[in-house]
């Protein structure tokens, strides 16, 4: 076996995982489980990110997203006093009307992926951490810093919610 398979291999089985991942999201009954599969699926995404060679945006995966918003989500969850409740995440009857609506987009997303032509063989800049850095830190500075008090924002409401309770 080749590189390239091994590669294969492990998409495949991290594309399997987050599936599993994010079923395991929104079929699970208690939401503090929801919220750690939640975790699980970052985690692959992240190995996503690694498979193409985006070793910063896997970090930047593992720190936002996995260290900071999923705490934030704990942390609102435990909030609640029905956190360990057997029913937290209660089904409804929506799902089969939201399972037609989800296979209908699918389908939609298949179709249209299967007429896209994918450039292979890119070769990605041995400096792509500094010009992406150079991009948050230059043009893109606003959105940057309005996304960083966003989330403060939240964490400070998260904690007066927590202070009142």
């Amino acid at each position: 076996m080749n590189a390239d398979s091994y590669v294969a291999i492990a998409f495949w089985i991290l594309a399997i995982g987050m599936v599993l991942a994010a079923y395991a999201v929104v079929a699970l009954p208690r939401i503090i489980h929801s919220a750690l599969a939640l975790v699980l699926f970052f985690f692959q995404i992240a190995g996503l990110y690694v498979l193409l060679r985006a070793e910063f945006i896997a970090a930047v995966q593992v720190i936002i997203y996995v260290g900071a918003v999923t705490v934030l989500f704990l942390f609102a969850i435990m909030l609640t006093n029905r956190s360990y409740a057997p029913d937290s995440n209660p089904a409804n009857r929506q799902w089969i009307a939201a399972g037609v609506v989800s296979l209908g987009l699918l389908g939609t997303l298949l179709a249209t992926l299967g007429r896209q032509t994918w450039p292979t063989g890119g070769q990605v800049p041995a400096n792509a951490t500094v010009l992406l850095g150079q991009l948050m830190l230059g043009p893109f500075i606003l959105p940057f810093e309005i996304a960083a008090i966003l989330l403060l924002v939240a964490m400070v409401g998260a904690i007066v919610i927590a202070r009142e309770s």
